[in-house]
């Protein structure tokens, strides 16, 4: 089948990595819209229902608007933005957590891609609670430190203008109100009666993440080690080419270090297991532009268009 996609809002950054991925391609006619007519409701409404698949790249407000104009029509949507992560009728696009999560993927007419930050907490602290090893209701802190592009054109043109602020040279730490938009999803997701304690950091590179949630072993229901935690979740991302769980001790390639800006460029995700018998350590570091944004609609993209879900895509 040759699909029809309508990207709605490749403006913003994760909108034009996406188009220009897609393009590259070849195999897909790519619906795009005259720059004036880029927010008619009219010419949305008629690319949406023209289109097999209509990649929503906007905010919260307009992919919502989209969504209804996509009304009466048989177009599948992969909305990118905060709007639809955890509304009733839509995949959550991590197909990784679950088969259950990857069927919803192969065939729901509506997919919703995860958040960047919410993505690496969820890889780690969802297959805890799916297995049993920490109760629902445990109080689970989250550390995510992040590159500038992920506040998108205003804060990567504020850390790349010549005459910025002096504090952007060093992190900065932002979420203080416990209120961050991907919360909702971090607690539904995983399946936690109680949302994390979250802690973003944003810092000067451009982009690339580590996310990190600790654990003390005597709050845990079974008895565990790094060593057990890492052959538990290299059985549970057995075979999934985006999610590759490190061998203990693989930080000492790094000197010991975790950088954010690792895996940079790069569309998969690593999983680290690091600590002691009494104190865990599990971190993932991926990019924040790939298996958090774009590299992540693409998977589901070629996952719901009965595609190798890694074509086009740099692992």
């Amino acid at each position: 089948m040759a699909w029809t996609v309508f990207i709605d809002g490749k403006e913003g950054t994760t909108g034009l990595r996406i188009f220009d991925r897609l393009a590259e391609r070849g195999e897909f006619s790519l619906l795009t819209l005259p720059e004036e007519k880029r927010k008619d409701a009219d010419a949305r409404r008629e690319a949406i229902h023209a289109a097999d698949i209509a990649i929503l790249c906007l905010p919260d407000a307009a992919a919502r608007e989209s969504v209804a104009l996509a009304e009466g029509s048989n177009t599948r949507i992969l909305d990118t933005s905060t709007a639809h992560r955890v509304a009733p009728g839509w995949a959550y696009g991590f197909p990784e957590l679950s088969k259950k999560h990857r069927d919803a993927v192969v065939s729901g007419q509506y997919v919703a891609v995860p958040g960047c930050h919410a993505s690496g907490f969820i890889a780690l602290a969802a297959p805890l609670v799916a297995a049993g090893l920490i109760p629902a209701d445990t109080l689970l802190s989250c550390f995510s430190l992040t590159g500038y592009s992920g506040g998108g054109k205003k804060m990567i043109a504020q850390y790349e203008a010549s005459d910025r602020d002096a504090e952007l040279d060093a992190p900065r730490e932002y979420g203080l109100s416990q209120q961050h938009k991907h919360l909702k999803e971090m607690r539904l997701i995983t399946g936690l009666s109680r949302a994390p304690l979250f802690t973003p950091i944003v810092s000067d590179y451009y982009s690339g993440m580590v996310v990190n949630v600790p654990l003390y072993t005597d709050l845990l229901n079974t008895t565990q080690t790094p060593e057990s935690l890492q052959a538990f979740f290299a059985d549970y991302y057995a075979n999934e080419p985006f999610v590759k769980v490190m061998p203990l001790g693989a930080e000492s390639e790094m000197s010991g270090f975790l950088s954010g800006n690792h895996l940079s460029g790069y569309d998969g995700m690593q999983i680290y297991i690091t600590g002691n018998e009494n104190r865990i350590q599990l971190s993932s570091v991926f990019d924040n532009l790939g298996k958090g944004a774009s590299g992540a609609a693409i998977q589901c993209f070629n996952i719901m268009t009965g595609c190798d879900e890694t074509k086009g895509l740099n692992l």
